[in-house]
């Protein structure tokens, strides 16, 4: 499981978690995962390719698990 913490921040956005932990190669593929339905938000298909992630969401895409602190 990867942890990620918000800091001093309120969220961040999906897409954007994705490419900031380095699991897609662009914004563009983080938007493309999103879309196929690869992406699940406490364990449900997320389609929103902003959805904002707050403290004690879950986010699974292939097989990393990332917690948000």
């Amino acid at each position: 499981m990867i942890e990620f913490e918000l800091h001093e921040h309120e969220y961040i956005a999906l897409n954007n978690l994705l490419k900031l932990l380095n699991l897609v190669q662009s914004g563009g593929e983080a938007n493309q995962r999103i879309d196929e339905g690869k992406v699940m938000v406490n364990d449900a298909v997320e389609k929103q390719k902003r959805k904002k992630l707050r403290t004690g969401d879950t986010v699974t895409f292939q097989k990393s698990v990332i917690k948000i602190l």
